[in-house]
């Protein structure tokens, strides 16, 4: 109860300096603890960024993946990284001669990390030649009559031109054999596609005797064919034909431009290839790269046990990749190292920076603490010293001082924990659109941080109560 009235009266003696301490460790605790907030959560904000970029992991036939390898002739990601996934979808020149079971593709769904997988979408990339066009509604009339009857008055100077196919999946829904279903395509992984009309659906549909399907068309060859939405495209390859309507025109930035993106289905049949195809994109929630998951991307079977299980049970890129491999046969699965690149380089750097500000606050909070608690003992070294003349050891005077700082600093750690999380909420919306969670974690490691900074604050206080004569103190010498 003494000790309590000492400290009571000894904090509203020496208000101003008290207030200055709370402040100190107050925006000290701010940084630290939106600092921190965001470092443990930057992975995954930076992950769900990147995630509108596109794919992060491309699978294709084993025998391509080897060529691809050798030669560098593919448009996948190269081991070292030169290309992206979307680089190769729009620029087949040549068509494919290795492909995987579409009906196999679904099994990505029952891997291990199965709920890391967000979006996937088959591809058959190939060529066809262009034949009838029609421009636009106005103009399908005409234009079947003039497919039929061999007049091009209203066909585009585009037919006889040879255009990449992608057939592929827009959003189509999969029932998965554990009763759930999901809905997977490239509409969520071409985020980026400025598209004027609608997205295309996945069905086939047949008319008058005529098979045809919806199809998307790149900006740059809808302007080459003179192709609107509205419009339709009939494509010839060795013998068959396709007809399409154009319900979407988008503009990618990149060689889709110069492609038309189909379903899958009426791909296949053109190509006659049923139940084929040649590439599969995967956007997969990954942790970013370390050295563990470098030394299993080059070579999985040098990792010890230990190592396996960790990097297996891990999202890595690699490990999510070797387990696509796992369930699709004669498949090879690799993940676009720009992507995994960029991420683990950003996110370094980002938690370095962040963890380099944590560090400053706290030695600026240590220093501003040092300095206002050894100007309070100058002021109050007459009643040490008169505290120490009726008794009072130094350890009873230093656990008073000790006491006092505390107190006032943990008021300002209080105070400072709620607007750090406040700070962390608003960076978090400012950057990444969404609040940023916060691990209990944090406020541990802050708290500890704190106590340790300003305990190391006080050593110069305690050294010089340590050092204190009352008899010199009470004469004023």
């Amino acid at each position: 109860m003494f000790l309590n009235r000492m400290v009571f009266r000894s904090l509203s003696r020496q208000l101003r300096r008290r207030i200055l301490i709370a402040v100190s460790v107050g925006l000290s605790t701010c940084v630290c603890v939106a600092m921190l907030g965001i470092v443990f959560d930057v992975g995954d904000k930076l992950n769900a960024e990147l995630s509108t970029y596109g794919s992060n992991i491309v699978v294709q036939p084993k025998s391509d993946a080897v060529i691809s390898d050798l030669y560098s002739s593919g448009g996948t990601d190269s081991s070292d990284g030169s290309s992206s996934a979307a680089a190769t979808a729009g620029s087949a020149q040549t068509d494919p001669t290795a492909f995987m079971k579409e009906s196999d593709v679904q099994k990505i769904k029952t891997i291990f990390w199965a709920y890391n997988i967000t979006d996937f979408a088959p591809q058959l990339n190939m060529r066809a030649t262009v034949g009838n066009v029609c421009r636009d509604d106005a103009q399908q009339a005409s234009c079947s009559a003039a497919s039929e009857s061999a007049a091009s008055g209203s066909a585009s100077s585009g037919s006889g031109r040879s255009v990449a196919i992608v057939g592929t999946w827009f959003a189509k829904t999969l029932n998965l054999d554990t009763g759930e279903s999901t809905v997977v395509g490239i509409r969520n992984m071409r985020s980026w596609w400025k598209v004027t009309g609608r997205w295309a659906s996945d069905k086939t549909v047949e008319s008058s005797g005529v098979e045809s399907s919806e199809a998307m068309i790149g900006s740059t060859l809808a302007q080459q064919l003179n192709v609107q939405v509205g419009g339709s495209v009939t494509l010839h390859k060795s013998g068959r034909e396709q007809h399409v309507r154009i319900v979407g025109i988008f503009q990618s930035g990149d060689s889709d431009d110069n492609a038309i993106y189909m379903p899958s289905e009426a791909a296949e049949n053109l190509n006659d290839t049923p139940n084929s195809i040649d590439r599969i994109e995967v956007k997969a929630l990954t942790t970013p790269e370390n050295d563990l998951a470098r030394k299993a991307a080059r070579n999985p079977a040098a990792l010890s046990q230990e190592e396996w299980e960790t990097w297996y049970c891990t999202a890595y890129p690699s490990s999510i990749a070797y387990q696509i491999e796992e369930v699709i046969p004669g498949a090879v699965a690799k993940q676009v190292r720009q992507v995994a690149a960029l991420q683990g380089d950003v996110l370094k750097k980002t938690q370095a920076v962040m963890i380099l500000m944590t560090v400053l606050s706290l030695i600026s909070a240590a220093i501003a603490v040092a300095n206002l608690m050894a100007a309070s003992i100058g002021e109050r070294s007459s009643e040490f010293a008169l505290l120490k003349a009726i008794g009072a050891s130094d350890g009873a005077v230093i656990r008073l001082t000790l006491l006092e700082t505390a107190v006032v600093s943990l008021v300002g750690a209080l105070v400072g924990t709620a607007a750090g999380f406040g700070a962390a909420q608003v960076i978090g919306r400012v950057v990444f659109g969404s609040s940023v969670s916060m691990r209990p974690m944090v406020f541990v490691l802050v708290f500890v941080l704190l106590a340790v900074t300003i305990l190391l604050a006080s050593l110069s206080a305690i050294r010089s109560i340590l050092g204190l004569r009352p008899a010199e103190v009470l004469h004023g010498r």
